[in-house]
């Protein structure tokens, strides 16, 4: 970092101090910013957090790479088609990788700061102790501080895994080599994704997890998934109870009690080469003496925030993953706005994510918005479902790919539109549809009634609302 970006702690007093220099931390020093107020930036490590350097960039080039081979082995699909693609250079590839996570994190933080003269970048490890900020051993003067330190890996606790070299998304992400097989322990996003992208790569993949793939979807969204990558090869061990995990000559074992790997044994072994731990994230609030100055954290490590972001200690607000809730790069960003507003101008606006959208990047695609059904009842809500498969929207047919499903949750008294899944390729595009609809109210009816093009993955959620009150597969083409 140049040295005009990095004063000396602690020679003057700043309007905000801003911990963790990734997205949260960037938004929330430039709301500031915007905001007339001064601010130090205190980063410590990789400037960019997680999203430009280890999560979604890096991992979201290598899942549309992998794509591509599988689109060229999927055109098959289409009569009259062949050809293949493959995975000639891993090295090739990972350096690409590599070299766009430099381009951004250079253009997308780095060159950003000079542009903001009242923004002070610091690098040190902050801390609190004595009632005070310390950067290093050296206390900050700030008015207000704003805790954005985001997450690392999860780990769980099974029995011999302190003694195996295991990957976790980051390090996986880092391969020199990849190889011959891999099992994934976790169903949720990143496991999903990973794993469907390793074995698209060449890897023989086992997923094994404790539930279900994609336990926050409903069952009918993790079951889907589940068969299609069942169909590319992907082993699925679900309703998993790890035993322990060992080295072995070859790699690792796990031995785990189920019957869903293949109903024939309760106890079961699962070589692999590798292991990729894809159990979650955890809130990086370890270590700064939060706690002891008095700022609570949840059982999962995660900074306690009010609905102003503001935590136990009035003046220190937190946001972004280290939060522990809505761990996606687009929320810590908007959260940390917003609590950069409310450090500067007094709590006046509440974190919403009632409409909070969110895409898994395998293929299909899943994304979702809203309550989901299991949720929606919980709530109380007497609700409508509508379940529309993927082979009744004509841009499935004409792609010759109809692999997913669309899924609506409506309440039952006032037809208003509570929520909703979409799985398929390219389906991520279209939850942002409904997230206009349901933020703005509109009921089923409304959306059943919209204007929408022709063979469009999108106008999936016309049919699907129309799907509550009539069966569209009598339709005519656009009769809708």
């Amino acid at each position: 970092m140049n040295d005009c970006c990095n004063r000396l702690v602690g020679r003057e007093g700043y309007d905000v101090a801003v911990v963790g220099a990734g997205s949260a931390g960037f938004s929330a020093a430039i709301t500031a910013v915007e905001l007339g107020a001064k601010v130090a930036l205190i980063g410590h490590g990789t400037i960019g957090g997680t999203c430009v350097n280890v999560g979604c960039v890096p991992s979201k080039t290598l899942i549309r790479a992998a794509e591509a081979v599988h689109g060229g082995k999927a055109s098959a699909r289409f009569p009259g088609l062949g050809g293949s693609v493959s995975l000639d250079n891993w090295t090739a590839l990972a350096t690409s990788k590599d070299d766009l996570v430099t381009e951004l994190r250079q253009k997308k933080y780095v060159d950003l700061l000079p542009a903001y003269e009242s923004v002070t970048y610091i690098e040190g490890k902050a801390r609190f102790a004595d009632r005070k900020l310390l950067v290093g051993d050296a206390p900050m003067k700030a008015g207000k501080v704003i805790l954005a330190m985001g997450a690392r890996a999860a780990v769980p606790t099974i029995p011999g895994l302190d003694s195996v070299p295991y990957l976790t998304s980051t390090s996986a992400l880092a391969l020199e080599r990849l190889p011959k097989s891999l099992l994934v322990i976790g169903g949720g996003v990143i496991g999903v994704e990973l794993g469907q992208m390793f074995a698209r790569l060449g890897v023989s993949v086992t997923i094994c997890c404790r539930s279900r793939l994609l336990p926050e979807m409903d069952t009918e969204v993790g079951a889907a998934l589940q068969s299609y990558l069942e169909a590319e090869g992907v082993r699925v061990c679900s309703g998993i109870d790890y035993q322990r995990i060992d080295s072995t000559a070859n790699g690792i074992e796990l031995t785990c009690e189920s019957l869903s790997c293949d109903a024939v044994a309760a106890v079961k072994t699962i070589a692999a080469e590798q292991v990729l731990i894809a159990t979650g994230r955890r809130p990086n609030s370890n270590g700064m003496g939060l706690e002891d100055h008095g700022i609570a954290l949840g059982r999962s490590g995660g900074i306690v925030v009010d609905e102003y972001l503001e935590t136990s200690v009035p003046g220190i607000y937190a946001a972004g993953d280290v939060t522990g809730r809505d761990q996606f790069v687009y929320m810590a960003a908007y959260g940390a706005k917003l609590a950069a507003r409310n450090a500067v101008e007094g709590n006046q606006r509440r974190y919403d994510n009632s409409t909070m959208p969110s895409v898994v990047f395998t293929d299909p695609q899943v994304a979702s918005v809203g309550l989901t059904e299991m949720a929606a009842r919980a709530q109380g809500h007497e609700v409508k479902v509508s379940l529309l498969p993927l082979d009744a929207v004509p841009r499935a047919l004409a792609a010759r790919d109809a692999r997913g499903l669309i899924k609506l949750v409506a309440d039952k008294a006032s037809d208003r539109l509570l929520g909703g899944q979409i799985m398929a390729p390219e389906g991520a595009d279209s939850i942002q549809t409904l997230v206009l609809a349901i933020k703005h109210g509109m009921t089923a009816a409304d959306l059943g009634a919209t204007i929408f093009p022709y063979l469009t993955t999108v106008e999936g959620l016309k049919l699907a609302a129309q799907t509550f009150d009539k069966d569209v597969a009598k339709l005519s083409c656009c009769a809708g």
